[in-house]
């Protein structure tokens, strides 16, 4: 596995030399090219003017910032260069956090951090333990890219894994989506009971849940059978979507199915 990134943990005095690394693995997608039906040429990404209609080639193209409509400032390569983020090859560790404060939301980006030689390894030790025993996480700042990101440093088995978080601006308001019901508004009693009772039924480790990645299974199966000349056979559909309007009878029903699933397992 090859690092994206070197450089180190600032901990207070404490200095930790480290390596990170992608932990998002891209070899299993299928991808899909862009052909021309008649010969199965290859067909390029074209960038045509959308004012003129004719084809812009690289030298010709900038960047351009709307600030009102139709109205732009050109920002050149120079003016990105004056803002550049000097990297300092170094995570500052800023503050310390519950885990359990960071919402999923906020995450962007993953990555494995791994101490960078053999001298790094008590140091990066500590740091995992003091993280695991005080169920905290760390937030400091990195620059990949050009671009400074604040990170969360957690504990992961024997090693840590690196967070990117995405900055405030970046999130929408959940009050924006539309049609939210008040959470305060009273509900059926009985009817909540059994659906606590249902989620119970349910419930399991969340290292038995199956992770099968079913369409790309049915795609890979798909591109292999026309590869191979065979006859396409279709996807089986799903249960019956219908909606269900007798909540009490939809509640008592699946807790029996969720049961008699469970106790087969």
């Amino acid at each position: 596995m090859r690092s994206v990134w070197t450089g180190h943990i600032r901990f207070s005095l404490v200095t930790i030399p480290i390596a990170v690394y992608a932990a998002i693995e891209y070899k299993g997608n299928i991808k899909f090219k862009q052909l021309h039906q008649e010969d199965n040429g290859s067909v390029g990404y074209d960038k045509v003017c959308r004012t003129c209609d004719k084809k812009v080639p690289k030298e010709e193209i900038v960047k351009g910032y709307e600030y009102e409509p139709d109205q732009y400032v050109i920002i050149e390569e120079e003016d990105f260069a004056s803002i550049k983020m000097k990297s300092s090859k170094a995570i500052d560790i800023e503050a310390f956090v519950d885990m359990s404060e960071v919402h999923p939301r906020l995450y962007e980006a993953v990555y494995y951090v791994g101490p960078n030689g053999e001298v790094a390894g008590k140091t990066y030790s500590l740091f995992c333990k003091t993280l695991i025993n005080s169920n905290k996480a760390g937030i400091g700042r990195i620059i990949l890219r050009d671009r400074e990101d604040v990170v969360l440093l957690m504990p992961y088995e024997n090693g840590l894994v690196l967070y990117k978080l995405r900055y405030p601006y970046e999130i929408r308001d959940m009050k924006n989506v539309p049609d939210l019901p008040d959470m305060k508004e009273e509900v059926d009693e009985t009817q909540l009971k059994l659906a606590e009772t249902l989620v119970d039924s349910l419930s399991t480790k969340f290292s038995e849940v199956d992770f099968e990645d079913r369409y790309r299974d049915a795609l890979l199966e798909m591109v292999n059978n026309k590869v191979a000349g065979k006859e396409i056979v279709s996807m089986s559909e799903g249960e019956d979507d219908t909606p269900v309007v007798d909540i009490m009878s939809a509640l008592k029903e699946s807790i029996a199915k969720a049961k008699k699933k469970k106790k087969s397992a």
